[in-house]
């Protein structure tokens, strides 16, 4: 039998509530669009409320966000949530990229990694593209960075893609995959 997390009835109305007073607060992040039909379709989809509740329990502060204003390009009738805490994900830090490079590290392994976390989790890590987007909403990563989804001609060398804001500029920089920093985390994306 298959594992379905799912959160109590009183887990979803918190995270509901939470969500609901986050999406009022920063409209400008989804101008068009109203609370009602995004909250009934939060109460269908127990799976990803959970995944939205894994989002928020490890700070990363899930909203709405236009997927016109950052760059979506399958605009459908589903709704996409980014983390938009102001920096990476505190309980998503200190974990190198995937699993192979965690493993690859002959001393001072890292608990995490990036990849199998967002799976656990049951999100997306942004791609370069939703990240970029993602800074049209806001200044994210002033003083920290995030892992994004490294292509994987860059990943057969070894290498991983992270991406910061700084001097008014999104960076997009690369680092050995087994590579960890406290200030680095990751940022991820759900449909709903």
């Amino acid at each position: 039998m298959e594992y379905k997390p799912v959160l109590s009835q009183e887990q979803a109305q918190e995270l509901i509530s939470t969500l609901k007073v986050r999406f009022h607060k920063n409209m400008d992040r989804h101008k068009d669009l109203g609370w009602g039909p995004i909250q009934v379709k939060l109460e269908a989809d127990s799976e990803k409320l959970w995944s939205l509740n894994e989002m928020e329990s490890t700070g990363g502060e899930p909203d709405v966000v236009d997927p016109t204003v950052v760059g979506d390009i399958e605009i459908s009738e589903e709704y996409l949530f980014y983390d938009c805490a102001a920096e990476s994900p505190k309980g998503r830090r200190s974990a190198c990229y995937d699993r192979e490079g965690q493993e690859s590290r002959k001393e001072h392994k890292p608990k995490n990694n990036a990849i199998d976390m967002a799976t656990i989790m049951g999100v997306e890590i942004l791609t370069v593209e939703q990240y970029k987007g993602l800074q049209r909403l806001g200044v994210f990563d002033a003083k920290t960075s995030s892992w994004v989804k490294t292509p994987p001609e860059i990943r057969k060398l070894g290498g991983a893609l992270f991406a910061d804001f700084r001097y008014g500029t999104v960076f997009v920089y690369h680092n050995s995959a087994p590579s960890y920093y406290a200030a680095r985390g990751f940022r991820a994306s759900i449909r709903l």
